[in-house]
C-alpha cells in the first residue's frame, strides 16, 4: 500500500540521507524550496561524489505562485581551444576521451545555477550563504560515512580513473577503494566551500578560484582557461512541454534528456495500457523508450544549433506517428551500444508554494576524474558526448 506523505513546512527528497535533511532543515528555518536546494546541492556533492559535484552541471525546473515555470540551464560550454583539428593533434581523430585532462572540456555550470536560483528569492527574505553551505561543510571536513553505491562504483570504475590526476589522493582510501561505512574526508572541498560562503558563488568563475582551476586545468593538459570560466553564465530558459492525458508535463531543454523523457511518457500515453506491471506495460515502457531515444540520437545537440527547436518534437502529429510505429507483439532491435552515465535528482517544496524539480550531474560516474588536489573540485566529462565527426553533436 502507498501513502502519501503530508506536511505544512514543506517536503524534500533527495538520494541521500545527509542532503534530504539539509534540505529539510532550510524548509524549517522559513528557507525557500531554492534555497534548500542550494543547501542539498552542496551536501549531496560531498555525500555521493561518484554521481555528482560542484565541477559538474545543473539543471532547474521552478515554479513559483502566479509565474510560469522556469527552467535554469546551468550546463557549463565547451573550451574555446576545444575543436577537432585540436583534439586530431592530440590523438583523438574519431572520438572523444572520455577520462582525464582532454575530457574535461566544458566549464563546470552548476555552481552558476545555483546563484541563479538564489536570485529569484527576495534580498531581505535570503538566508545568509554560509547558512546554505554549512551542511557541505562540516561533512567534508570531518567525513562521511562512503555509501555501498559509491564503494561499488569505485572499485567497479578503478582501472579508467586511478592514474587520473587527484583521483586515487582524494577518493581512494590507502590506494585502495573505500569500502562502504568507511569515514572519507575532503577537507580542500570544505575549504572550497568556505571560499565560496565568504567570497560569493560567482568566485567559481571570476575569483580565485577560477584562477587556480584554470592554471591546474591547463597544466595538467586540459583545454579549459579562464576565459572560458569568465565567459560562463546560467540562463533561464522555457522549459519543454507535453500534454497528455494525465496533465501537462515539463522537462529540460537540450543538452539534457529532458526532450526524451517527455517523448517516452507521451508515446506510452498513446499506447492506451490502464493496467501495471504486465507485459503490456513493460513492453510498451520499453518500445516507447527506444522510438524516444531513436529520434533522440539522429537530432539532439546544442539548442542554439539543432535544426529545429526540440519542442517540435513533441508536437502532436509527430508524436501519433512515432507511437504508430511501436509493435505491441514484437521488439523493435535496438542498434546502440549501453553507454556510462548516471545523475541524481532532488525535488522540494516550500510553504510559500515553490516548488523545485533539481538535477546535479558530472556525466560519467566520477565525471572525468581529473581533480584539483589543492580545491578538492573534479570536472565532469560532459564533453565526451561531443562528436570529432560531423553531425549534431560534432564538436565546433
Amino acid at each position: 500500500m502507498l501513502h502519501s506523505a503530508t506536511g505544512f513546512d514543506g517536503a524534500f527528497t533527495a538520494p541521500h540521507r545527509a542532503a534530504a535533511l539539509a534540505g529539510r532543515d532550510i524548509l524549517r528555518a522559513g528557507g525557500t524550496a531554492m534555497e534548500a536546494m542550494v543547501a542539498a546541492a552542496a551536501t549531496i556533492a560531498v555525500a555521493y561524489p561518484h554521481m555528482n559535484g560542484i565541477g559538474g552541471d545543473g539543471f532547474w525546473l521552478i515554479h513559483r505562485p502566479g509565474e510560469a515555470v522556469a527552467g535554469i540551464s546551468a550546463c557549463g560550454q565547451a573550451a574555446g581551444l576545444a575543436t577537432p583539428e585540436w583534439y586530431a593533434g592530440r590523438g583523438f581523430a574519431a572520438a572523444m576521451p572520455t577520462r582525464g585532462a582532454l575530457a574535461a572540456l566544458t566549464v563546470p555550470g552548476t555552481i552558476g545555477g545555483w546563484e541563479k536560483a538564489l536570485s529569484l528569492v527576495a534580498d531581505e527574505k535570503r538566508l545568509p550563504l554560509e547558512d546554505l553551505l554549512s551542511s557541505a561543510i562540516h561533512y567534508a571536513e570531518n567525513g562521511i560515512a562512503v555509501t555501498g553505491n559509491q564503494a561499488q562504483c569505485t572499485a567497479d570504475k578503478l582501472d579508467g580513473l586511478r592514474d587520473v590526476p587527484g583521483f586515487a589522493e582524494t577518493f581512494l582510501l590507502d590506494g585502495a577503494p573505500p569500502r562502504a561505512g568507511a569515514r572519507l574526508c575532503q577537507k580542500p572541498l570544505g575549504a572550497t566551500l568556505r571560499k565560496l560562503a565568504a567570497e560569493g558563488l560567482s568566485s567559481l568563475y571570476t575569483g580565485e578560484l577560477a584562477r587556480t582551476h584554470a592554471a591546474f586545468l591547463e597544466e595538467a593538459g586540459s583545454p579549459l582557461r579562464l576565459e572560458d570560466f569568465a565567459a560562463y553564465q546560467a540562463r533561464i530558459v522555457d522549459p519543454l512541454h507535453v500534454e497528455t492525458s494525465h496533465g501537462r508535463l515539463m522537462n529540460m531543454i537540450p543538452p539534457t534528456q529532458g526532450i526524451a523523457s517527455l517523448m517516452i511518457l507521451a508515446l506510452f500515453d498513446r499506447l492506451g495500457i490502464t493496467e501495471g506491471e504486465g507485459f503490456g506495460h513493460i513492453h510498451g515502457l520499453i518500445e516507447s523508450t527506444k522510438q524516444a531515444f531513436i529520434k533522440r540520437n539522429e537530432g539532439l545537440g546544442d539548442p542554439d544549433f539543432m535544426a529545429e527547436p526540440a519542442q517540435a518534437w513533441l508536437a502532436d502529429d509527430r508524436l501519433d506517428a512515432l507511437a504508430g510505429r511501436i509493435d505491441m507483439k514484437t521488439a523493435l532491435p535496438w542498434p546502440y551500444e549501453p553507454a556510462e552515465g548516471d545523475t541524481i535528482w532532488m525535488g522540494a517544496a516550500d510553504r510559500y508554494g515553490n516548488v523545485v524539480s533539481f538535477i546535479q550531474s558530472v556525466y560519467w560516474e566520477f565525471g572525468s576524474g581529473l581533480t584539483c588536489p589543492e580545491t578538492g573540485v573534479f570536472f565532469q566529462n560532459r564533453g565526451a558526448g561531443f562528436s570529432l565527426l560531423p553531425g549534431p553533436n560534432q564538436l565546433a
